[in-house]
């Protein structure tokens, strides 16, 4: 597949998320993944008790991430995203038990949310661009057996994201609507970071 780079830098995408790293794969970028570990949940916290917004705190914990690869890898484009799923005025991070993912797909159904996407690029320590999107999904109403049939299928993979669901796969059977971008509920504002990577001369590289 055709791979595009950057002439004069390289782009790392600070998160072990499988999900991001195949989003850049998939648009043929040439990157490195390196996690940043940041305590996402004692970030959010502050940002509640600061009564931040759902953007300014998902921006203020890709740019944690961000910056502190950038202090490893100053010259290269360091990529640090994060997600907020809000509904009403509660915010949900990603189950730790069964019994959790259950409560919060009880808490979705029959509502609409959004999953607010912030995406931050450092270079040299400095913030140099940043996008947040907010795209809306609406779960169907589940009943309790609906959840209970849909935790078991999906095994494992209900603890990695907050929604308990990904579009791609078995969320498809609990979602009724998506509006906005579809990159962006998977967790990256693809689109925009395309556009500011191709302000900065980024191009195909080799054809594999």
């Amino acid at each position: 597949m055709a791979v595009y780079s950057l002439p004069n830098t390289h782009l790392v995408l600070a998160s072990a998320s499988a999900s991001r790293q195949q989003m850049l794969s998939g648009a043929g970028l040439d990157f490195t993944a390196i996690p940043a570990a940041v305590d996402e949940d004692a970030l959010k916290a502050a940002a509640r008790a600061e009564n931040m917004s759902a953007a300014d705190a998902a921006t203020m914990i890709a740019e944690m991430k961000a910056r502190k690869i950038s202090a490893l890898e100053p010259d290269a484009f360091v990529l640090g995203s994060d997600q907020l799923l809000v509904c009403g005025d509660r915010w949900f991070s990603k189950p730790e038990t069964k019994q959790d993912a259950a409560e919060t797909l009880r808490v979705l159904s029959g509502q609409t949310h959004q999953l607010v996407t912030a995406a931050v690029v450092y270079q040299h320590g400095q913030r140099i661009w940043h996008q947040v999107e907010s795209p809306e999904v609406s779960i169907r109403s589940l009943s309790n057996d609906d959840i209970t049939d849909y935790i078991t299928a999906m095994g494992a993979d209900i603890y990695v994201t907050p929604g308990v669901y990904m579009i791609e796969g078995l969320g498809a059977q609990i979602i009724s609507a998506i509006k906005g971008c579809p990159y962006s509920v998977l967790g990256l504002p693809l689109l925009h970071l395309l556009a500011f990577l191709r302000g900065h001369e980024l191009a195909m590289k080799e054809q594999l």
